[in-house]
């Protein structure tokens, strides 16, 4: 597995300057955002299949062991206050329990039963989308969930940094970012977790702007949970509406903070006839007001 090599170019990195090895790890991070880009393409066509089952109200499903179980949970848990996904639809698939996101259980990523065993009490089934993440593409414990949640219906991505490994053949959809190996040989927390903290920032965003929760590249979906959200979402009713501030933060106050309700009351329309306009158009604020324009 390249992710495993040690490259030559390091082997003193331990004698270099500090400065000397901060540019190094830099240039490794830098090189791994470039590995991103030749999987776009493979990115875009993974989320397309994503977004059939999550319409349809399906759950999205992260999988992973150590870094990559973390990774995964970073994205997915920040899901719900970015664009207001249900809880009850983010599922975790985590080698070794929720207790191997502080504390290392190494031995936990080996075992396919319990990956086997998850898909079964999740109850994954078609509709449900499975990303499975792996820098060395061979974790027995994620291509375990990944082959039984494919047998049970279930849309299936792979992520991988090492080519021709067996994640990207058990996933209907693998996604490869070939970061080569690390400046600290097999640390994969490096390049490898890098390039896949980057794959899952594209692909979730993607899909949550597919799904109707971005208007005009704003985060129209949001939880207003804070102060400063509140603020957020206020200013964005403003310049979404057209409307001055005040307007703007009693139509938030009269939609109790939702964005997209908001935007449309203080436009002219009624609480219930704003709910019914997004309702109709699958909760999407652009289909909604272009409808209330027509009219």
């Amino acid at each position: 597995m390249r992710t495993e090599d040690a490259s030559a170019r390091y082997a003193d990195l331990d004698a270099w300057a500090g400065g000397d090895i901060l540019q190094a790890l830099w240039e490794g991070q830098l090189a791994a955002v470039a590995a991103v880009g030749p999987a776009l393409p493979a990115i875009q066509a993974a989320a397309a299949a994503a977004e059939v089952g999550l319409r349809a109200g399906g759950r999205l499903a992260y999988v992973g062991a150590g870094t990559s179980a973390r990774i995964g949970v970073q994205d997915g848990a920040e899901l719900p206050p970015t664009f207001d996904w249900p809880g009850e639809r983010l599922a975790f698939a985590i080698a070794g329990g929720e207790g191997a996101l502080l504390r290392a259980v190494e031995d936990a990523e080996d075992s396919g039963e319990a990956g086997a065993a998850w898909v079964v009490r999740a109850e994954i089934g078609p509709g449900d989308v499975v990303v499975g993440l792996a820098a060395s593409g061979t974790t027995p414990f994620t291509l375990a969930v990944l082959a039984a949640a494919r047998a049970r219906g279930a849309v299936t991505v792979g992520i991988a940094n090492n080519p021709g490994t067996p994640i990207l053949e058990t996933a209907e959809h693998g996604i490869l970012a070939a970061t080569g190996a690390e400046v600290l040989a097999g640390s994969t927390r490096l390049k490898a977790g890098t390039a896949q903290k980057v794959i899952l920032n594209l692909f979730s965003t993607l899909l949550m702007i597919r799904l109707g929760r971005v208007y005009r590249g704003r985060m129209v979906a949001m939880r207003s949970t804070n102060r400063k959200l509140r603020a957020r979402g206020i200013a964005m009713v403003a310049e979404l509406a057209g409307c001055d501030a005040g307007v703007a933060e009693r139509a938030a106050a009269e939609a109790n903070g939702d964005v997209k309700l908001a935007v449309l009351i203080a436009g002219g329309a009624s609480r219930e006839r704003a709910e019914r306009l997004l309702a109709r158009h699958d909760g999407n604020l652009r289909r909604a007001l272009a409808e209330r324009g027509g009219e």
